[in-house]
């Protein structure tokens, strides 16, 4: 099965309105076994990516016709692809926008191509294995008995087969990266994980990257499922430390 899955093209829409990067980007994903499509402006970006429906997506946040962040928006609302921001080194807000909009990752330009060729291979694999377990669990549907394979800590309530997260019986709209983190959090409730930890376990990062990445993502997912997030009852932060589920 792994075989297969190593063998088979992906393909990696590529979105900016330099060419030269372009080019760059295009050479170095072709290098490692990539197919690759462009798109140099918004609108173009969108069509493109609703009709070839690409693995993953490279997508640069100024664009023409239709900037970067609105680009994700839209393509999230209709595709479970990994996306990553191409942004100024500066644009912090820009960062934290595109990570509330759904996107999976971000790498600052002028960026490190080898960096950027870890953290396609990364949010590849990773999205890999969760279609991989979703078709295992579709082929299954059939079977009437089976083990239960939720997780549950107080209000909380995690169905791992369904990925479908509960507070008090309520079903919360997470994303899929979203309810990995809240997953790796659940199975050891009480233990404060790192940031450092969770962007190795969840991102795949074989290296420590950008930890706000982690923080935003908190924040989105503490705005889904607290009742107040200035005083969160599940997911807390240890100060300095990192984030754990409550026990009690």
């Amino acid at each position: 099965m792994e075989e297969n899955i190593e063998r088979e093209t992906k393909k990696v829409l590529i979105v900016d309105d330099e060419q030269a990067i372009i080019d760059v980007l295009v050479y170095n994903l072709k290098k490692e076994g990539y197919e690759t499509i462009e798109a140099t402006d918004g609108i173009s970006a969108v069509n493109i990516a609703l009709e070839q429906q690409p693995d993953l997506m490279l997508l640069d946040i100024m664009l023409p016709k239709l900037d970067g962040l609105s680009v994700c928006k839209r393509v999230k609302n209709q595709l479970n692809i990994p996306i990553l921001m191409l942004t100024a080194k500066d644009a912090e807000i820009d960062k934290i926008v595109g990570l509330e909009l759904g996107a999976d990752d971000y790498i600052t330009k002028p960026f490190s191509v080898r960096e950027l060729m870890a953290r396609v291979k990364a949010n590849l694999r990773k999205n890999e294995m969760t279609s991989v377990k979703k078709d295992e669990i579709s082929s299954n549907k059939d079977i009437q008995v089976k083990e239960e394979n939720i997780i549950r800590v107080n209000d909380l309530e995690l169905d791992l087969d369904r990925f479908e997260v509960k507070v008090k019986g309520k079903i919360m709209d997470l994303t899929l990266r979203e309810f990995e983190v809240l997953k790796f959090l659940a199975t050891q409730p009480g233990q404060v994980v790192t940031r450092e930890i969770l962007l190795e376990k969840v991102w795949g990062y074989e290296y420590y990257g950008d930890i706000r990445t982690v923080d935003v993502t908190v924040r989105r997912i503490r705005e889904k499922i607290e009742e107040d997030t200035s005083a969160p009852k599940i997911l807390i932060t240890k100060r300095g430390v990192g984030y754990y589920i409550a026990t009690n």
